[in-house]
């Protein structure tokens, strides 16, 4: 058995009780596979399905991408992911929801993050699994480093984060007009 068909069996629903059957949230050095989410968010009076997954680009201003590699305080993550996902289900109405991150190395094309949701119809959907993404990445204590070919890297800010302080999500530069 492959360590992958392991993990995909071994996923149980987590959460702060342990008793939020609706959520898969899992943090670890390995993500559970589409088809393990995918049968996770199939519910029979659900008619919508939406998944978001973030991969590994091979640049980034101009500078060749080789990983990307995460660290983040698990316990931590996990409450916070938790608390995310009872906001979302609480907002839009949603069946069931999934957030699950890597933490460890990410090589180029690999995916990092899977977050997702299910609910009789598209819009609420949709909508709860952008929400989920971009709170995940302001909200959960997940940092990035970004390594670059010739053993160049950096730790990078979400663009969600500015000097420690919440940035709206698509902020736009407003031109003073004289």
């Amino acid at each position: 058995m492959s360590s992958q068909q392991q993990n995909d069996e071994d996923i149980q629903p987590t959460s702060a009780d342990d008793q939020e059957a609706s959520f898969l949230i899992d943090v670890s050095s390995s993500l559970p596979s589409y088809s393990s989410i995918h049968s996770f968010l199939t519910y029979p009076s659900c008619g919508a399905i939406s998944l978001f997954s973030g991969t590994t680009r091979n640049n980034f201003n101009g500078k060749v991408v080789t990983s990307l590699s995460y660290e983040g305080y698990i316990p931590m993550a996990i409450k916070e992911l938790t608390k995310l996902c009872r906001e979302a289900k609480e907002t839009f109405g949603v069946e069931k929801i999934v957030a699950v991150h890597l933490v460890g190395e990410c090589p180029v094309g690999e995916v990092s993050v899977i977050v997702g949701s299910c609910g009789a119809h598209r819009r609420e959907t949709i909508r709860c699994t952008e929400f989920l993404i971009d709170e995940l990445k302001a909200r959960v204590p997940i940092w990035k480093k970004e390594i670059y070919e010739g053993d160049e890297s950096i730790w990078k800010e979400n663009v969600e984060w500015h000097e420690g302080r919440r940035l709206r999500v698509m902020r736009r530069e407003e031109k003073s007009v004289s």
